[in-house]
Formats: structure tokens, C-alpha cells, sequence
């Protein structure tokens, strides 16, 4: 007799706890515990249940099937429902310091650092010798001083908090709360986030003194405004955005020869904080050293930038006014924990090495446009047997990314992908989508890949290995 009523079908349907005895899932619930299958359980029995009132299930052998699939639609909601959240992607645009993908990955000996620490106890705010308690940034500190008193610049000291905002509002309230900091217009930007320098300037408790127009501000800018409320002279660095044509700006040593000859500190926010020497590959940009040697009193910038570290915000700068950055209530609520100190000392141990290389970062920038091309060309002929895919090599840019060198670019070579029946679009939807994602950029109506952002021969597998699963 078949049954057709929806009262009747209900009464096929197995219970919770006959579904948490059955061998099927006995694993699943050793491995993910019994609560995370039980509220899978439910999930999966509500949707079977939802179907027989909608009429999509409508007889006993329609139910009685979906009934002997329940383990594994368990497991899938399981699956889905357990699964992390935040996951490894390839990231094949050729945007190194890709800000909605993290930033810089960090190298191995910070991640190593990361796991000794981590997982164990540390001296973090312990003396060791003493046995008395100690503080957490000179683990640091010693390696940003031989990294930054080089030639011509000494008593350089540094601080970190968690990021360069906190690092700019840090030094901001520190060295200017109740007076007037100097900037010109054209350098009052907005980053990510809508974080604009008015209105930080506001929280930190300065005023801002704006001098000059947007293209055009001289050093008798700054000098006319100076008064007795002037605390600081700003420089912001334009990091996301350049001003060209008809443009004046003084150079960094003379407004920092300005500053002594009034006796007021040289705050740059530098934002990327290069430690390697930039021109020389190409892009036009300042690093850390070439603004401490132009006389910045103190700058800050970024970890996760063209450091190619963890996420932080470092003050660098002259030991009287890192001393009372220091001693600042707020430094206490913008610390970092370990496991940003142990990546910091991995990335600049690196740095003291010249291992450049070994920083994911610094070795992108320093490949070669002939060495992406070799790696395009051997991913392109490992597709050739794929019957529904086009792939050829094109000429192309990287691009630093991050809010880092607006004007500057690197060449390469890119892989232009198109498949049989899918556009561009969808081509890089269903990438998305593999395990891990594949991100890319599509222009003109094709799929382009920059392998100087992929990790080598691994992650070039995936792509193609995803690339032969798409199927129209």
C-alpha cells in the first residue's frame, strides 16, 4: 500500500537519536562530537521535512530515498557548517601586497617563530637574567636598531602597535594633543576604510593647520604658519594616489631643516616601510632608511606592507620622542601580542641575514619578468591537452598593491585563459570556487593569471588541476 499523505510521510522519517546510533556516522560523531552532529542532524531533518510540506517529496519511495542519503547530506551540512572560515587562497592577480587577501605572507622563519612561541610559554615580559619582569618590545628593538642606525643616522628606536592608524594617532596625540600640527592639502588623504587624516587628527586630539592648495606647497608654506601652538610638522606620504602636471612639494630635507631651525619635530607618515632599497628595482618609492637619512625625526609605517611582516604599525625615530611615545596610556591599549613580535623577529632576522628571498614579499618583487614568463609558458603547455580551454601568454603589469608605489608597476608575462561555452565572468566564478579558491583578474573577456603572486610548482598544479575539472 503506498502511502501518500503528508502525516504518514512525516512518520518515515528517523529520529534524532536513530541517526546519531547509525554506523554510518559513528566516525563523524568520534571526530566533530556528538553536539555538532546532532545540530547537523536537525538541520538536514528540517529541510526533508520542508519538502514534504511544499510537495516536493510526495510518495513513501521518494521519501525512503532521501531517507538512505541522510548520512552523507550529514556530513555535508556538517562539512559546510565546521569548515574555517578563513582559508588559504591562490592568488594568481599579480597584486603582491593584495590588501582583501591579506597582504604580505609571511616568510618561514616567521612562521616558525610563530609556532615555537605560540604553543608554549615565553619571556615575553620576562628578564630572564633578573628573574623580574620585563618588557615585551625589546625582543624586537634590537634588530630594528641594527637594521636602522646605519651611516649618517644613529639613535634610531622603535615601537609597535597594531597598525600604522594606531601608529600615526600614537605619535599624533603624543607629540601634538592641545596643539596645531602642520600639513598641506594635498597630502590630507583617505585610505581603506574611509580612515582619513582630518579626522585622525581629530581623535588624536591635534589640530590641524592645513597650508598650501592641493598641487602646489612651498616651504614658506609651512615656515608662515608656524607659530606658537605648532607642535609637529606633517608630511603624509601619498600612497594610494599621485598628483602630476603643474605640482610643488618640498623635498623631506627641507622640511626637516625647517623643523630644527624652529625646534619642532618631523613627523613622515611613510605608510609601506621599505627596508629594501626600491629604486633599484625599479619603483619609485621611499623606504625607511632614505627617510631617516633625509631627517625625519620620526615616521611610521607598516608590517604587513613592503616589510613584508605581520600586520603592525611602527614608530621609528629619534630616542627622546620614541621615549615618550613610550610612556603614552594609549601605547598600553595598542600593543601587540607574541605572536606579532615572534613574526616580526623572524621577518627581520631575514632582513639582518640579506636573505631577501626568504621574505615572500621581497623575492616577488625581485623575479624577474623572463622567469614568470618560463613559469607562464611550462603552465600553458601542461593545459594544452585540455580540449575546451585557450591559453596563451601576454605581456602585462604586477602591481605592488596594498596602497604601496601608486605609479609604479612591474613588468610581466600573464596566462590569458578562455573556456568553451563560459564567459570570462563565469570562467572566474568557478575558480573562486575550487577548494582552494583561485583569484584572477578578467579583462577584455579573458581570464588573466600573474604566477609572480603564485607559490611556485604546488600552487601552479591547482590551477591546472582546477582549470581541467571546469567544465561548461
Amino acid at each position: 500500500m503506498t502511502i501518500s499523505s503528508k502525516s504518514d510521510l512525516y512518520r518515515l522519517l528517523p529520529s534524532v537519536d536513530e541517526l546519531l546510533k547509525n554506523v554510518e556516522l559513528a566516525e563523524l560523531v568520534s571526530r566533530e562530537g556528538q553536539p555538532a552532529v546532532t545540530e547537523s542532524i536537525r538541520g538536514v531533518l528540517a529541510n526533508v521535512r520542508e519538502e514534504i510540506a511544499s510537495g516536493t517529496l510526495t510518495n513513501q519511495e521518494a521519501v525512503e530515498l532521501a531517507v538512505s542519503h541522510l548520512p552523507h547530506a550529514i556530513a555535508r551540512h556538517l562539512s559546510s557548517v565546521m569548515g574555517f572560515s578563513l582559508k588559504p587562497v591562490i592568488n594568481a592577480t599579480g597584486v603582491i601586497l593584495h590588501t582583501n587577501l591579506g597582504r604580505a605572507p609571511l616568510a618561514e622563519a616567521a612562521l616558525k617563530r610563530i609556532i615555537d612561541v605560540a604553543g608554549r610559554y615565553s619571556n615575553l615580559e620576562f628578564d630572564v637574567a633578573t628573574g623580574e619582569r620585563g618588557k615585551r618590545d625589546v625582543h624586537v628593538e634590537r634588530l630594528f636598531s641594527r637594521l636602522l642606525n646605519q651611516e649618517g643616522v644613529s639613535g634610531i628606536r622603535t615601537v609597535v602597535v597594531n597598525n600604522c592608524a594606531a601608529a600615526v594617532m600614537l605619535a599624533l596625540n603624543t607629540l601634538a594633543e592641545g596643539g596645531e600640527v602642520i600639513v598641506s592639502r594635498g597630502e590630507l588623504v583617505e585610505i581603506g576604510g574611509s580612515f582619513r587624516v582630518p579626522d585622525v587628527m581629530v581623535k588624536s586630539g591635534a589640530v590641524l593647520r592645513e597650508v598650501g592648495t592641493t598641487n602646489r606647497t612651498r616651504l614658506a608654506d609651512y615656515e608662515r604658519a608656524i607659530n606658537e601652538k605648532t607642535r609637529l610638522l606633517l608630511r603624509v606620504h601619498r600612497s594610494n594616489f599621485a598628483i602630476i602636471g603643474f605640482t610643488e612639494q618640498p623635498s623631506l630635507e627641507e622640511l626637516a631643516a625647517l623643523g630644527r631651525k624652529h625646534n619642532i619635530p618631523v613627523m613622515e607618515d611613510l605608510g609601506g616601510g621599505a627596508m629594501l632599497p626600491l629604486r633599484s628595482l625599479g619603483v619609485n618609492e621611499s623606504g625607511v632608511m632614505e627617510s631617516l637619512r633625509a631627517g625625519a625625526d620620526i615616521i611610521t609605517y607598516s608590517g604587513d606592507k613592503m616589510l613584508g611582516g605581520p600586520q603592525a604599525g611602527l614608530l621609528s625615530g629619534r630616542e627622546d620622542l620614541i621615549k615618550r611615545v613610550r610612556s603614552n596610556p594609549l601605547f598600553r591599549a595598542l600593543r601587540v601580542d607574541k605572536l606579532t613580535y615572534a613574526a616580526l623577529e623572524g621577518t627581520l632576522m631575514e632582513y639582518i641575514r640579506q636573505n631577501y628571498d626568504a621574505i615572500p614579499f621581497a623575492r616577488m618583487m625581485r623575479t624577474s619578468a623572463q622567469e614568470i614568463r618560463t613559469r607562464a609558458e611550462a603552465l600553458r603547455a601542461r593545459l594544452s591537452s585540455a580540449a575546451h580551454l585557450k591559453a596563451e601568454i601576454i605581456s602585462g603589469e604586477s602591481l605592488i598593491g596594498g596602497g604601496s608605489a601608486p605609479t609604479s608597476a612591474l613588468s610581466t608575462f600573464l596566462l590569458a585563459v578562455t573556456a568553451d561555452g563560459l564567459s570570462a565572468d563565469e570562467l572566474a566564478a568557478r575558480l573562486r570556487r575550487h577548494n582552494p579558491p583561485i583569484v584572477t583578474r578578467v579583462e577584455e573577456g579573458r581570464v588573466l593569471m600573474d604566477l609572480r603572486t603564485v607559490f611556485g610548482a604546488s600552487e601552479e598544479a591547482e590551477i591546472a588541476r582546477a582549470l581541467f575539472e571546469i567544465q561548461s
